[in-house]
């Protein structure tokens, strides 16, 4: 299983992005199983989960993203998305997505950068 995430770049406080995770190397029945999760890391922070779709279909997010952030997941493209509205300084960070099969392996995509200008 390989993740694949892209959609980052600079965008103005209050601006929107859409951040994509394409998940490859896994057929439709283990993606349908799968947890997914964006996480995020701000320089000289711990990385922190951001927002999660669990393969039952509920959604959780960071208290500091609710409101303003959605994960969603396209099965027919094996495709995650967050969608992330409102965006502020704060939310400056390199994000990452997560995949926890069934199994309880877990596989993470490259990181792409998000960053946001006041």
């Amino acid at each position: 299983v390989q993740l694949q995430a892209s959609g980052g770049g600079l965008v103005q406080a209050g601006g929107s992005l859409r951040l994509s995770c394409a998940v490859s190397r896994a057929i439709l029945s283990t993606f349908w199983g799968m947890d997914i999760a964006w996480h995020r890391q701000a320089p000289g922070k711990e990385r922190e989960l951001v927002a999660a779709s669990t393969s039952s279909r509920r959604t959780m997010y960071a208290d500091s993203v609710k409101g303003r952030f959605t994960i969603s997941r396209d099965n027919s493209k094996k495709t995650v998305y967050l969608q992330m509205n409102g965006v502020e300084p704060e939310d400056t960070a390199v994000y990452y997505c997560n995949a926890r099969s069934q199994s309880g392996e877990d596989f993470w995509g490259q990181g792409t950068q998000v960053t946001v200008s006041s």
